[in-house]
């Protein structure tokens, strides 16, 4: 498996740690990956994580723009602004710190959201909504997964 598919709710423990589902820590496994890239997503209220490729793949779209310009700046204050690096502990839980907490809502539980080459970390309810909004929206417009 080499793609983050599906979701999964888990409760944060006392220590403020969470258990990455056995099918995210998988593909990190696979791919060698010890340490995790999480930004705050640029649309929704949710981290995103990946391993190092997901920066590099932003990086080198800043470098392709002007260094100088807006679009370059607005980037850098999203990508490296709003990022920082985890590492999951031997157990495969992830601290769920304050950087997390605030930017999410998270609370006592996490839900785990599968986005191809990263996955996210959401408030559950706050999902539930986005997900139930993203199927109105296609269905309002008469699309179909194809």
């Amino acid at each position: 498996m080499n793609r983050f598919l599906s979701h999964a709710t888990n409760r944060i423990d006392a220590k403020g740690r969470v258990s990455v589902p056995s099918a995210f820590r998988a593909v990190f496994s696979d791919g060698g990956v010890r340490e995790l890239y999480c930004f705050q997503d640029f649309v929704f209220p949710a981290i995103s994580v990946g391993g190092p490729e997901l920066l590099d793949r932003f990086e080198k779209q800043m470098a392709a723009e002007d260094p100088f310009s807006d679009a370059a700046s607005q980037m850098s204050l999203l990508v490296h602004g709003g990022g920082v690096f985890v590492k999951l502990d031997p157990e495969g839980r992830l601290m769920v710190t304050d950087f997390i907490r605030d930017f999410t809502g998270i609370s006592t539980d996490v839900t785990f959201v599968g986005r191809g080459d990263h996955f996210q970390l959401w408030e559950p309810q706050a999902f539930a909504r986005a997900q139930a909004e993203a199927r109105e929206g296609r269905k309002s417009r008469g699309l179909r997964p194809e």
